[in-house]
C-alpha cells in the first residue's frame, strides 16, 4: 500500500483489483479510461470473472493494448460500445459483437448525463498528494467527465502515472475505491515519416503554417512528417486533442514554445498523450503542459480563441465535391468521428486560422485513388463539404473554401495521382461537375 501513503482517506478506501472487480454487477454500464491509460489490473480482474456476469456494457474511446472483453467467448457477458474504434476492437465491431456510437468527441461527456448514464468508471490515476488529489495523468479526455458522472468510481493507483497539470485532478473524496497496482504504462512507438509520400505531404502542409501559429495534430506517419518539416519555425503553440513524441522534439528544440498564443499563452493544451516513457516523463509535473477534458480542448469556441489556429487531420477518402470520409471504408467501420470536425470548425473561426485535411493520393499499394468521384456506399461524412478548406496530397494543395463544385472538382483532380486523373475527369463530367 506504499503508493497510498500520501493521504489517510485513500488508505481507508484501498482494495485489491480482484475486490474491485467483484463490485461490478450484471447489467451495469462501465466507462473504461482510454488511450495508454487503460487500468489493466482492473480489466484483467473483471474479465477473469466473466462467467459470473451478464450484459455488462463497456464504453470507451480508442484504447491501446489488448481488449479481452470483445473476444467471441465473452459474448453475452460483456458488450463493448465504441465511441471511437481502435484496431483492438475493430473486428468485433464489424462482426456485430460490439457496438459503435458515432459522436463528436466534444459531445461525449454530454452522453454520460443523458443517453449513456454510467454505473461505474474504471480509471487509472497517480498516487494522491498530501492534499488528497490524484491526477488522471496522460488521459484526461473523457475520463474526468466520466468519473464525475458515474455512480461509482474505481481507480487503479499507479506510481508510474505522470502527475499532469491543468484540469486533470480528482480528490480521493470523489473516488469510491482505490486499487494500488504499480505497472508500466502502455507505450506506443513512433511511426516513422521516412517514406517519400509522407515527407512530401509534410512539406506541403508545413508550407501553410506560419511562425506564431497554434497547431493541432495527431499521430502517424503524416503528422510526424509535418512536425519534422516544422523544425525551422518559430514560436509555435499547441492546442490539440492529443500529441505524441513528434511534438516532444519540437518542444525540446524550442520550436513549440507557446509564446505567441493568444489563449493560454505559455501553455501547451491537450487532453491525452500517446507515446514513449520519455514523453510520459516529460509531461510529469511539467507546468508548460496543461491537460483538460475534451469539453474544453475540443470545444470549437475555445479552439477559435487561438490566433492562427491550424487544424491538421487525415481522411480515408475525399469526393470531388469536398466531402471527407474519415471513419469508415464504405460500410466497414474503421475509427470514428473523434475530434476532426471540432477542430476544423474551431480553426475556421480563428483569426487567420486554417483547416487542413492531409492524405496520400492512393491506397492499396497505389491501386486505389483516395480522391474519388463519389464516396463509397455506406461511407461516413465526417467533415462536410461546407466545412472543408485545404486538402493536401503529395501532388499539391487544393483550397476548396468558398469554391464552386466545378472549381472543387478541378482542384481535387489536380492533386489526385496522375494515373487516376483521366477517369476522375470522365466521372466529373458524367456527374455534371465539369463540362
Amino acid at each position: 500500500m506504499a503508493t497510498l501513503g500520501w493521504h489517510p482517506e485513500a488508505l481507508r478506501k484501498a482494495i485489491s483489483p480482484e475486490e474491485a472487480a467483484g463490485l461490478i454487477e450484471s447489467g451495469q454500464r462501465l466507462y473504461l479510461q482510454g488511450g495508454c491509460a487503460v487500468p489493466f489490473a482492473l480489466v484483467d480482474a473483471l474479465v477473469a470473472r466473466y462467467r459470473e456476469l451478464e450484459d455488462v456494457e463497456i464504453v470507451h474511446l480508442h484504447t491501446e493494448g489488448p481488449a479481452p472483453y470483445v473476444q467471441a467467448e465473452m459474448e453475452g457477458h460483456f458488450r463493448h460500445n465504441a465511441l471511437f474504434i481502435g484496431k483492438n476492437v475493430r473486428e468485433a465491431v464489424n462482426a456485430g459483437r460490439a457496438d459503435f456510437t458515432p459522436v463528436f468527441l466534444s459531445h461525449v461527456p454530454r452522453l454520460f448525463e443523458t443517453t449513456l448514464p454510467l454505473d461505474v468508471a474504471l480509471i487509472q490515476v497517480s498516487p494522491p498528494d498530501r492534499y488528497g488529489f490524484c491526477s488522471l495523468g496522460i488521459s484526461v479526455d473523457c475520463a474526468k467527465p466520466a468519473a464525475l458522472a458515474a455512480r461509482k468510481v474505481i481507480a487503479q493507483v499507479n506510481s508510474r502515472m505522470p502527475r499532469t497539470h491543468g484540469d486533470s485532478f480528482l480528490h480521493v473524496s470523489q473516488i469510491d475505491h482505490l486499487a494500488p497496482c504499480d505497472c508500466e504504462l502502455v507505450e506506443v512507438g513512433e511511426i516513422a515519416a521516412d517514406d517519400p509520400v509522407s515527407r512530401e505531404i509534410g512539406r506541403l502542409v508545413a508550407s501553410l503554417i506560419e511562425d506564431g501559429s497554434t497547431i493541432q495534430t495527431g499521430i502517424g506517419s503524416i503528422p510526424n512528417a509535418v512536425l519534422d518539416a516544422l523544425r525551422g519555425r518559430r514560436h509555435l503553440g499547441l492546442h490539440t486533442e492529443m500529441f505524441s513524441d513528434g511534438v516532444l522534439r519540437l518542444m525540446e528544440e524550442g520550436v513549440i514554445d507557446n509564446d505567441a498564443k493568444a489563449y493560454h499563452r505559455g501553455k501547451a493544451v491537450a487532453s491525452f498523450v500517446i507515446g514513449s516513457r520519455r514523453l510520459y516523463d516529460f509531461v510529469d509535473d511539467n507546468p508548460m503542459i496543461e491537460m483538460h477534458p475534451v469539453t474544453f480542448t475540443n470545444d470549437p469556441f475555445h479552439i477559435a480563441q487561438n490566433n492562427k489556429m491550424v487544424a491538421i487531420n487525415s481522411a480515408i477518402e475525399v469526393d470531388l465535391t469536398g466531402q471527407v470520409c474519415a471513419d469508415s471504408i464504405g460500410h466497414r467501420l474503421y475509427s470514428g468521428i473523434g475530434g476532426q470536425l471540432d477542430f476544423v470548425r474551431g480553426a475556421l473561426r480563428s483569426p487567420g486560422g486554417k483547416a487542413i485535411i492531409a492524405l496520400p493520393s492512393t491506397a492499396a499499394a497505389g491501386s486505389v485513388s483516395r480522391i474519388v468521384p463519389e464516396l463509397k456506399p455506406g461511407a461516413g461524412v465526417v467533415t462536410t463539404r461546407g466545412d472543408v478548406q485545404f486538402v493536401v496530397t503529395e501532388y499539391g494543395i487544393a483550397d476548396l473554401f468558398g469554391r464552386s463544385l466545378r472549381e472543387r472538382a478541378r482542384a481535387l483532380i489536380e492533386i489526385a495521382h496522375p494515373s487516376f486523373r483521366p477517369q476522375l475527369e470522365d466521372a466529373a463530367r458524367r456527374l455534371g461537375l465539369l463540362r
